[in-house]
């Protein structure tokens, strides 16, 4: 996964500012300077629905922008729209696909410890969230939590369990 550099975040900015300020050009070339950074974070998270996830956060930030007080915080503004979307979608999912007994892989299958999108489907959407924050985007478990909107204790929780559940089922 590659981070974001400093000329990338400038343009970023530098866009939002523009866009906020009316010019249509900008909102779009915001819109697909963003996609990427939004696909990185939502689809971890919502897994096969990460595409539909990444259109709705990208929606949310079109609809949201003149929202945005101060341009330079746009990445946390826009992972955090990333994360609520992404968690919302796979939720969603989870509810219109309920899981099969049999269609889930034993715990001695050896496609299990290959296929890192299995693997993170067991989670709930709650722990991939947090997952992702934690060891992908690098944030602390006090950030996740404030961006989740839950507990700290609540996220590290869900952190904890995420990792055993991801070692658990990565290794068997």
């Amino acid at each position: 996964m590659s981070a974001l550099t400093p000329a990338d975040r400038d343009r970023g900015v530098a866009l939002a500012r523009a866009a906020r300020a009316g010019n249509t050009l900008a909102l779009h070339d915001l819109l697909d300077h963003l996609g990427p950074y939004v696909a990185r974070i939502c689809t971890p998270i919502a897994l096969a629905d990460g595409p539909d996830a990444t259109q709705e956060a990208l929606l949310a930030v079109f609809t949201s922008l003149r929202g945005l007080r101060d341009p330079e915080t746009l990445y946390g503004w826009v992972r955090a729209i990333a994360v609520r979307e992404a968690v919302r979608s796979a939720r969603r999912a989870a509810r219109a696909r309920p899981a099969e007994l049999a269609d889930l892989p034993g715990p001695g299958d050896p496609h299990l410890a290959s296929d890192i999108d299995d693997v993170l489907a067991r989670l709930t959407p709650g722990q991939r969230a947090v997952l992702v924050l934690r060891d992908i985007e690098g944030l602390d478990e006090e950030s996740a939590a404030a961006l989740l909107g839950v507990p700290a204790g609540t996220a590290k929780s869900r952190l904890h369990r995420a990792r055993t559940s991801f070692r658990k089922a990565w290794f068997s």
